[in-house]
């Protein structure tokens, strides 16, 4: 039976293809604007309606309508997240749904060994000549969860979806049912980027150098950094995910990860949110290597590249330098994602470093994001014998090699203005001398 004889043979309606959920189930949905929302749609309907109990989901980052988090839905469904979406936080912080604090590059062990997935739900490619159809956008936990033994890998087979290069692929043999689907690829508008995102973008590109190897999130901050590269040369990129601000770097030739000594030429990557353009620019372009996330967020093969940048943000950090990145007290509000998988990532790196870079207010300045203590019940994310540097629109602070009291110096010296004061007084009882700028 030759590829094209097997693809038929596996093609369902959608509504047939959810069928192979059953009670109890663990269900792994494809990551970010991987996920296949039709079949999502279509699972939780049938669920419904076939009255079927203690599904439990796994996802992160929700791009659909996740359905199966809404209230009325715990008898059917209980979501547990590695990282919360917007979707999904009232779910796990109600007590509805559960989270697993997890580091990304840990993602696909967790489901190699942890939690087995019964059903995997993936958006893929059109099939090539040989029957290969890619994951596209979403290579990172989706892959891997897709390649447990005994999981039967539901697929919709998307047009729209890019053929990605690189380890992502799955051969037709191996998914269980094929859907056929023409769903446009979620796509990202582009952020508003004010004046204290330049000010911060410009205080990170000054640490840029020719050569270094970036890593970038998404967002104001990371599309701000990019405006201010033009005059650089010879940047590279690896990164647990792109999105469009690369492009245009790629396209004047400021990025062409030739001075990389690890993937020499290649923009590597595990997961890809932007717009069309973005998803056009990696569609069969053999500079654009996609690979799971345990490869491309393990700690030891960032720090292979040499002058790796990580650059990531947080919600807020207290006086000693410890972030907390993902939560608000005790409401979860995502997840570790990559952050520390890179900042240690860039440690190991020869002329690496790592930036966590923030406004220095929240709540149209009435709050400081820079703090005594973080919030009763926040967690730290990355701790303070990890974290590097720390830039607000006011300045950069360095933590690594410095005392807590001198910490705690820069980092008044780079708060907004008008906390500053209570900022100063926590520094005097703390360490009992008069504060003063350095």
């Amino acid at each position: 039976m030759n590829w094209r004889e097997i693809y038929t043979s596996k093609l369902k309606p959608i509504k047939e293809a959810v069928k192979v959920v059953k009670s109890g189930d663990k269900v792994v949905i494809g990551h970010a604007v991987g996920e296949p929302i039709k079949l999502v749609d279509a699972m939780t309907e049938y669920a419904v309606q076939a009255d079927l109990r203690d599904i439990e989901i796994y996802q992160q980052v929700d791009m659909g309508h996740s359905l199966y988090a809404q209230p009325g839905m715990e008898k059917h469904f209980r979501e547990n997240s590695l990282f919360l979406g917007a979707k999904t936080r009232d779910c796990v912080n109600s007590g509805r749904g559960d989270f697993t604090p997890c580091y990304f590059y840990q993602a696909p062990e967790f489901y190699r060994s942890t939690k087995k997935p019964d059903v995997v739900f993936v958006t893929l490619s059109l099939p090539d000549e040989h029957g290969y159809c890619s994951f596209g956008v979403s290579c990172d936990y989706t892959k891997p969860a897709a390649e447990v033994e005994g999981a039967k890998v539901v697929a919709a087979v998307n047009p729209n979806m890019p053929r990605t290069l690189g380890d992502s692929f799955i051969h037709v043999s191996d998914i269980d049912v094929i859907v056929e689907d023409d769903t446009p690829i979620p796509e990202l508008g582009l952020p508003q980027i004010g004046d204290v995102e330049m000010a911060i973008g410009e205080h990170i590109a000054s640490m840029v150098n020719d050569g270094d190897c970036l890593q970038l999130g998404i967002g104001a901050i990371p599309d701000a950094v990019l405006k201010f590269l033009d005059n650089k040369k010879d940047l590279g990129i690896h990164s647990e995910m792109i999105s469009d601000g690369v492009i245009d770097l790629y396209e004047k030739g400021v990025i062409n990860c030739a001075a990389k000594n690890y993937n020499r030429g290649k923009i590597v990557v595990s997961f890809l949110m932007g717009s069309r353009k973005l998803y056009d620019f990696a569609d069969d372009n053999p500079s654009v290597y996609m690979a799971p996330v345990d490869y491309v967020n393990h700690p030891v093969i960032i720090g292979q590249n040499d002058n790796m940048v990580s650059i990531n943000s947080s919600v807020e950090v207290n006086l000693m330098g410890e972030a907390c990145s993902e939560a608000m007290g005790l409401k979860q509000f995502s997840g570790i994602g990559g952050q520390v998988d890179f900042i240690r990532g860039a440690s190991f790196s020869k002329g690496g470093r790592s930036i966590l870079a923030f406004p220095s207010t929240a709540k149209k300045g009435t709050v400081s994001r820079i703090v005594p203590y973080l919030t009763q019940g926040g967690t730290v994310t990355t701790s303070r014998n990890d974290v590097d540097y720390i830039v607000t629109e006011h300045g950069i602070a360095k933590m690594k090699g410095n005392t807590l009291r001198e910490r705690a110096r820069q980092l008044i010296r780079i708060a907004a203005p008008q906390f500053q004061d209570v900022l100063a007084e926590e520094f005097e009882r703390r360490f009992a001398e008069k504060y003063k700028e350095v």
